[in-house]
């Protein structure tokens, strides 16, 4: 098998790994080793093959972490809805109970009695509130 053929070939198994993992980083690598090969179908010398997909990887994938794409997001977790399936879902709360400058109710949700926190800055009254934010067992809730 032929120099070109071969960095193809890797590139080919990098991208087919990339679907597994959804990050884009392994596509980036698959980048910089299709240099490689592109390098080696122009005739080049082994380590200007190697130069050539060292530098278009590191260079892609320095982009990629630059890009939206790349960027760790800073949410927390017990705030967000795609690792807590519950937020954003409603509870029906009869009656709230003062505890301190809290205000903390009993409510049915998902089969099971759950303790609810009205999240600061909000007046308790019955009605339907919507799950903000989950800590340990109790629900932090708002007006919808």
């Amino acid at each position: 098998m032929t120099d070109w053929a071969i960095w193809f070939v890797l590139a080919g198994v990098l991208i087919a790994a990339e679907l597994f993992t959804g990050t884009f980083y392994l596509l980036m690598i698959a980048l910089g080793v299709a240099a490689g090969g592109v390098a080696a179908l122009a005739g080049a010398q082994a380590e200007w093959q190697l130069l050539a997909a060292a530098v278009v990887g590191v260079a892609a994938v320095l982009a990629l972490r630059r890009s939206r794409f790349g960027r760790l997001r800073g949410t927390d977790a017990n705030k967000d809805p795609n690792v807590i399936l519950d937020i954003g879902q409603t509870v029906e709360v009869a009656a709230w109970q003062e505890h301190g400058s809290q205000h903390i109710a009993r409510v049915p949700y998902r089969g099971a009695l759950w303790d609810v926190e009205l999240q600061a800055g909000h007046h308790a009254l019955p009605g339907a509130y919507v799950i903000r934010e989950i800590r340990g067992s109790r629900l932090i809730v708002a007006p919808r």
